[in-house]
């Protein structure tokens, strides 16, 4: 037999074994269950994790054959984090169009700091809501979440598409209500401070902080400020009234409203409740929804010799014993 045809057995003979692996692999994991099975894709997954999950889970036969039908298929990079409903009956390209063609639950996240305006336009954003329906979302979310600033937890769900208002508030409160732990509640009691006064403090120090590192120092800070009667004087406070003067409460226009600008010298002099420059205590209510790290450094404060601090064009923070030592740092960093 000559080399040629050597060559051309063998070739043939590879051929018949992939395409019977090929039948194998590609068809359902089980024709007979047609029922479906939650899966989910977290935010970050690779095509590898994905079709790892998907046989684990028995969904598909072989993970190899799902990434090499969805990566020469060009469908790889479709696939959108959240949850499914998959039937182990699905074939293999059934499989694909099922997770490509988008999930029945979405993944929200609300990084934490945000007024209560921006976590329902995450929602109408992240589930791509019609206009109709996010004028509709946008105006009852507000009207349910009107006392609830500093309450929905700043955390990432799962939401199906036809979310209602009802459940999305639900769920962000009920978590606030899961991560204060009893013994956190009351070692607040041994405080001056009232829970809601927490809650307040915590939404600023969220704001005017960058990292956990610094947040039970700057909390030490402002309640000493609060105890000693001396105005809290934070600039997040008036960024909240300057987005409350700005910002409209149509939907359609606050999507692209700036909710936390810079302010300027004249914004100290604006009259409202929220104003800590003109006014001394709290606000009346919290100016945004504090990560968990806030409310404890709140809560389990940091003593230090400091009374004022600020952040550089780096975004490092530098402390201050006294108004002098402030001023010398305003000159240094900021001018």
């Amino acid at each position: 037999m000559s080399k040629a045809a050597v060559v051309t057995i063998s070739l043939l003979v590879i051929a018949a074994l992939a395409f019977l692996w090929w039948s194998n692999v590609s068809g359902p994991a089980n024709s007979q269950d047609k029922s479906t099975h939650d899966f989910l894709v977290i935010r970050g997954q690779s095509l590898g994790q994905v079709a790892y999950n998907l046989e684990k889970q028995g969904l598909i036969k072989n993970r190899t054959a799902f990434k090499l039908f969805t990566q020469i298929s060009g469908q790889a990079g479709k696939i959108q984090p959240g949850e499914y409903a998959l039937s182990p009956s699905y074939s293999l390209n059934n499989m694909m169009m099922a997770l490509i063609s988008g999930p029945k639950e979405f993944w929200v996240t609300f990084p934490e700091g945000l007024r209560r305006e921006e976590m329902a336009i995450k929602v109408i954003k992240t589930l791509g809501m019609d206009s109709d329906r996010a004028e509709s979302f946008y105006s009852e979310f507000l009207s349910q979440t009107a006392t609830k600033e500093g309450y929905l937890f700043p955390e990432t769900y799962l939401f199906g598409k036809d979310v209602s208002v009802n459940i999305v508030v639900g769920k962000l409160v009920s978590t606030f209500d899961t991560k204060i732990t009893d013994q956190m509640r009351n070692d607040a009691r041994k405080s001056s401070l009232t829970f809601p006064e927490f809650v307040t403090l915590a939404s600023i120090v969220e704001r005017e902080t960058r990292t956990d590192e610094e947040r039970a120092t700057v909390a030490g800070i402002l309640l000493k400020r609060l105890d000693t009667k001396m105005p809290l004087q934070v600039d997040a406070t008036l960024q909240y009234i300057a987005a409350n003067k700005k910002c409209e409460v149509i939907y359609s226009r606050a999507q692209n409203c700036t909710w936390w600008i810079v302010p300027g010298p004249e914004d100290r002099a604006i009259k409202s409740a929220y104003n800590t420059y003109l006014n001394r205590g709290l606000p009346p209510q919290p100016i945004a929804n504090p990560s968990l790290s806030s409310l404890r450094a709140v809560i389990y404060q940091q003593n230090s010799p400091y009374w004022f601090y600020l952040h550089d064009q780096n975004g490092n923070i530098h402390y201050a014993k006294t108004g002098a030592e402030h001023e010398e740092n305003i000159n240094k960093f900021l001018r």
